[in-house]
């Protein structure tokens, strides 16, 4: 499998969500009646949108107003939230930080020593608010913080790093053993990120609740220019649905894979379901609402690393509130508000009633998705031509 791309040597040809269209289905359904629920780790969500763990998207305030609405919104508990108890004075000063300070700025705000109280803080705000209260660490202080996120009402944990592999080797810190820590934690443990078959099906098999899709895809994310890694997330997706199925159909215990980055408008969205996730994680599309901390800013979650940054601030600006984005009425034409009317319209037109019917949509390699007809919005830079 694959094309020659050297004497010896082979690549296999991947798929982007500007590379693929949807067939439209033999029957239609009225989009007020299909369901997009979806389920992680027995818990009931209303729709399949995950807001990213990002500090220029989601505090406490934004996760229950997500909450409210139906989705989930993962607060990091690695950024300013758990290292300021004044974050809103931390993202003034990011916000206000011109592109060429931005970078060495956030990297020395994230120098601030985290504060194990305010972990449990911002937890029990949340929880307390009446929604489900989700967070993220990466692996090596997933032990210590997961057990104060539960101890404190978390509903989820998520455990997150930039490649995630249950082999993972390391003299310098102890690694993180999935299958001893989710059957440690009373409650359930999302992990991510990872891109193969492979390796989805060795995470599945620790005992995990869900499994986030992406390497490099997100708008604030330099990953893939500056370690040149990652896998377009239609393949990633598709290859990680396929290890879903199979897990299922050994084990009988269904794991929800989710797309994680590179869908900024309603159709990529829908892509990513047909493609086979069960939900998406969005970044920049919620960094536009009103509520996002960010006021208007948006940055990658490798962005304060500080040695190799991975991640850059953005200026994505203040569209619409949260509520828009997801349900709208739009005020936008190009797709960024209304995903979850959407996602139900593209569900009716090509005939599926739930996310799973949605994963066996026909799709087509279509280079012309995007241009097709449309001269006068690229040029005028309108709509799609934006």
């Amino acid at each position: 499998m694959g094309m020659w791309v050297g004497r010896g040597r082979k690549a296999r040809r991947c798929y982007g969500f500007d590379e693929i269209a949807l067939v439209p289905g033999d029957i239609t359904i009225n989009p007020n009646e299909v369901d997009c629920s979806w389920e992680a780790g027995g818990i009931k969500f209303e729709i399949p949108i995950m807001a990213a763990a990002m500090d220029g998207v989601v505090d406490c305030n934004f996760a229950i107003s997500m909450g409210k609405l139906g989705g989930i919104a993962v607060l990091n508990l690695e950024g300013v939230q758990t290292r300021y108890r004044n974050a809103e004075e931390v993202l003034d000063r990011i916000a206000s930080a011109t592109p060429e300070e931005a970078t060495k700025l956030v990297q020395d705000i994230y120098l601030e020593p985290i504060k194990e109280d305010l972990i449990s803080e911002r937890v029990e705000t949340i929880k307390n608010a009446g929604v489900n209260a989700v967070v993220s660490s990466i692996p090596q202080r997933a032990e210590k913080f997961g057990q104060i996120a539960q101890e404190a009402g978390a509903s989820i944990f998520v455990v997150q790093s930039t490649v995630t592999t249950v082999k993972h080797i390391s003299s310098e810190y102890e690694v993180l053993n999935f299958s001893k820590f989710t059957k440690k934690m009373n409650i359930p443990v999302i992990v991510g990120n990872t891109v193969n078959y492979k390796t989805s099906l060795e995470l599945m098999n620790e005992g995990i609740s869900g499994l986030l899709i992406g390497v490099g895809p997100g708008a604030a994310c330099t990953t893939r220019g500056v370690l040149g890694i990652g896998v377009p997330q239609v393949t990633a997706t598709a290859d990680a649905a396929a290890a879903r199925d199979f897990y299922f159909k050994k084990s009988g215990r269904y794991v929800p894979i989710i797309t994680d980055g590179g869908m900024s408008v309603g159709g990529d969205i829908c892509k990513a379901f047909a493609s086979g996730a069960d939900a998406v994680m969005v970044g920049s599309a919620f960094a536009k609402a009103k509520e996002a901390p960010g006021r208007g800013y948006h940055w990658g979650m490798a962005t304060p690393h500080a040695n190799l940054p991975r991640g850059t601030r953005i200026y994505v600006g203040t569209t619409g509130s949260l509520e828009q984005i997801l349900y709208g009425p739009a005020e936008i034409d190009d797709g960024s508000q209304n995903l979850v009317g959407a996602l139900k319209t593209s569900m009716g037109n090509v005939g599926a009633e739930t996310i799973r019917e949605m994963q066996l949509a026909e799709i087509i390699i279509a280079p012309s998705i995007q241009t097709e007809g449309k001269a006068f919005q690229k040029f005028q830079r309108i709509g799609m031509g934006k």
